[in-house]
């Protein structure tokens, strides 16, 4: 597969100190740190045809997105709660994040596919070199 899958679970169950603090129990929070932590992060459902879609474009580009399969970790549904939250109440998958920075679900990807503002995009965030 061209793509790295996450489906571990986002949530860390303690605190590297040992203290009593979950360190991402906040759903936003999870979201937001995870779409940082690659140059391509897409959240993703295992099943739906976009999700594929979306990332043959990406590993037909040359570029390895980081993929976080939404319905197979526990905390799923809180994940896509928080990812409708930053889409204004769009309940859609994929979501695209490159450098950090929202892109939005299928529909934002391909039109910047299409008026060419993707590569650069990607090449800013270190995803594509050429």
């Amino acid at each position: 597969m061209p793509y790295q899958s996450e489906s571990q679970s986002y949530y860390s169950s303690s605190s590297r100190g040992g203290g009593g603090g979950n360190v991402s129990s906040e759903p936003m929070e999870t979201v937001i740190k995870l779409a940082s932590g690659s140059a391509v992060v897409v959240f993703s459902v295992s099943t739906c045809c976009m999700c594929h879609a979306v990332k043959r474009l990406f590993s037909g580009m040359g570029v390895s997105p980081t993929v976080y399969e939404i319905d197979q970790d526990p905390k799923g549904k809180e994940i896509e709660k928080a990812l409708t939250r930053l889409l204004g109440g769009t309940s859609a998958v994929p979501v695209v994040f490159i450098g950090g920075k929202l892109i939005g679900a299928m529909d934002r990807v391909m039109a910047s596919h299409i008026n060419g503002t993707l590569v650069p995009l990607l090449k800013e965030a270190g995803a594509l070199w050429l």
